[in-house]
């Protein structure tokens, strides 16, 4: 059965646009043309992924995607924003989004975070206690973090950073998302700045030109999915 994908968005070209490109690439899919109709196509008959406009007539895209997690819908959501929206964005990831495109935007970058959403799904649901990208290896039941087989020392606070990550691997997190869940409140963002400076300085090769912890500028930071 091919992986089915729901597309929500106002304009009917970009909708025609987005059919004729999934379907392309062997999805299948559904569309909706505004948020109630989303909502309602998703009661119906759940898509494997949702893609999501955020400037939507009437029920906007935030509220879909507030109204789906409170409803414990725990299907992907790529959000399509504007390149100014950049508050929407975050809005959209701290409300459970997992990932955003900025319009215009390129259907390769858009089926890539598409791949990377349904990754991020399985492992989630997977659960699994050890986990590899690269040279990276982290072991959430020993708590053990090797780069090239080596172990690498971390302090307490930067475990959880690290672990933090691997548990969303490929997703966006916010600023606030991730202050709140390691430090447990809104805390300044110059610690995490600090913090995830300190991470790149132990697990990459190059922290001037990270490959693991990828910076999501103004929005958050994301830990490289494995392939």
């Amino acid at each position: 059965m091919p992986l089915r994908v729901l597309v929500v968005d106002d304009e009917p070209p970009i909708r025609r646009f987005l059919r004729t490109s999934l379907t392309a690439q062997g999805y299948e899919v559904a569309e909706a043309a505004d948020g109630g109709a989303a909502l309602e196509e998703v009661r119906r008959r759940p898509p494997d992924v949702l893609v999501l406009d955020l400037g939507l007539p009437g029920l906007d895209g935030l509220e879909v995607i507030r109204r789906l997690r409170d409803g414990g819908a725990s299907l992907p959501v790529i959000v399509l924003s504007s390149r100014a929206d950049e508050a929407g964005k975050v809005e959209a990831l701290d409300l459970g989004a997992d990932d955003y495109v900025t319009k215009p935007f390129g259907m390769d970058e858009l089926l890539a975070r598409i791949r990377a959403a349904l990754r991020h799904r399985l492992q989630r649901q997977g659960e699994r206690p050890l986990f590899r990208g690269g040279a990276l290896a982290v072991d959430l039941v020993r708590r053990i973090v090797t780069v090239q087989g080596a172990e690498v020392k971390l302090s307490p606070r930067e475990y959880d950073l690290l672990r933090l990550l691997v548990a969303h691997a490929g997703k966006v997190l916010t600023h606030r998302f991730i202050l709140k869940e390691v430090w447990g409140a809104d805390t300044d963002v110059q610690y995490l700045r600090i913090y995830i400076r300190q991470l790149r300085q132990k697990i990459e090769p190059d922290p001037e030109r990270p490959h693991h912890i990828l910076t999501e500028t103004g929005v958050g930071y994301r830990l490289r999915a494995p392939d």
